[in-house]
């Protein structure tokens, strides 16, 4: 279908999940504000990424729904149809995004054709997801509609009062900025976490030179951080329970931030935060940090780096990626990286 810009008015961005996804998409938004300055633009997600878009100045609003909490599917989809959108772009296109978008009825219907969904959609884009940074992937929609992209940069906009509450945090627990390693032990995936043990240890020796301030999400990893905090016994802290702005806040103040492929660790490096990342199932090249402030941490002997397997007892190699990927590597990696950023 031949694309007209001048009847666009109305634009709605679908993007379900996860945290880090969701902001690796923000590039779209800031590069079709650029080209439909006066249009609404809305973005589709699901509520637990809402924090990742709020006081985002190129958004219009944001819409969500929560499967847990049982959104109905029939609500959702009225509620997009009858917004009548000039133009969807669906940046996941699972079934259930495929569905919404077509029953949207929107003039302009954009997204990629995997399967059966490739009917929702009347301009197509060809998927590059295993050649290109998840980034630029999201960037070939816009390609597609032959936008003009003046940017790439994710953005995540944190306001005063979220700096003022890590100030305060900070002074309140004498805390100096220039002395304090994030670290972020947790993961969605049990594959990308790296061993809570190693955590431990590598706590231990950074501990010896800086305060140590111990990142979590949901109760579960609460409790895991507890485990690294009672392990050292002193000179490390858990953040309080917070929402994804306040965690960046934090995040923000640290020296470095130490975190395997998640959500928080996207967060960190798009505010520029010096940050260590360590990966493995997870392709660095297609999802990791996009900026000189990141080092990215992955054991280079396995040729099966960057399997996507998400569950442990599907990895053929018994999780070499994370087990054989040592303390003392780690440890030596981050320090250079800090030695580096004080010269």
């Amino acid at each position: 279908m031949k694309f007209d810009k001048t009847k666009v008015n109305k634009i709605l961005v679908i993007k379900p999940g996860a945290i880090g996804d969701v902001l690796l998409s923000t590039p779209v938004i800031e590069n079709l504000r650029h080209n439909f300055p006066y249009a609404q633009i809305n973005y589709l997600t699901q509520s637990f990424c809402k924090d990742v878009l709020t006081d985002n100045p190129f958004l219009s609003r944001v819409l969500t729904y929560d499967l847990k909490k049982g959104d109905s599917s029939y609500c959702l989809l009225k509620n997009i149809h009858d917004q009548k959108y000039d133009l969807i772009i669906d940046l996941f296109s699972n079934p259930r995004t495929a569905i919404i978008t077509l029953n949207s009825e929107a003039k302009y219907r954009v997204g990629y054709p995997f399967t059966w969904r490739r009917i929702a959609y009347n301009i197509k884009v060809k998927p590059r997801g295993g050649e290109v940074h998840n980034i630029e992937f999201n960037l070939d929609s816009l390609r597609a509609l032959n936008l003009k992209i003046i940017t790439n940069v994710p953005r995540f906009y944190l306001n005063n009062v979220h700096l003022e509450f890590a100030e305060s945090f900070f002074a309140e627990n004498g805390m100096a900025s220039g002395n304090v390693i994030g670290i972020n032990p947790c993961g969605s995936w049990p594959t990308k976490v790296w061993y809570l043990e190693k955590y431990m240890e590598l706590a231990k020796k950074l501990c010896k030179d800086f305060r140590i301030l111990l990142f979590w999400g949901n109760e579960q990893e609460k409790l895991d951080s507890m485990k690294i905090k009672d392990f050292l016994g002193y000179g490390a802290m858990l953040i309080p329970k917070v929402n994804l702005k306040y965690m960046g806040s934090l995040a923000k103040k640290c020296l470095v931030f130490i975190s395997n492929d998640t959500g928080p660790m996207h967060i960190a490096w798009t505010l520029g935060v010096n940050t260590v990342a360590i990966f493995g199932p997870t392709n660095s090249h297609l999802q990791g940090p996009e900026n000189q402030n990141s080092i990215i941490i992955k054991n280079e002997s396995l040729p099966c780096l960057g399997c996507n397997l998400t569950r442990l007892q599907d990895c053929p190699n018994e999780h070499k990626c994370m087990r054989d990927l040592s303390v003392n590597e780690v440890y030596s990696k981050t320090m250079d990286f800090i030695n580096s950023k004080s010269k």
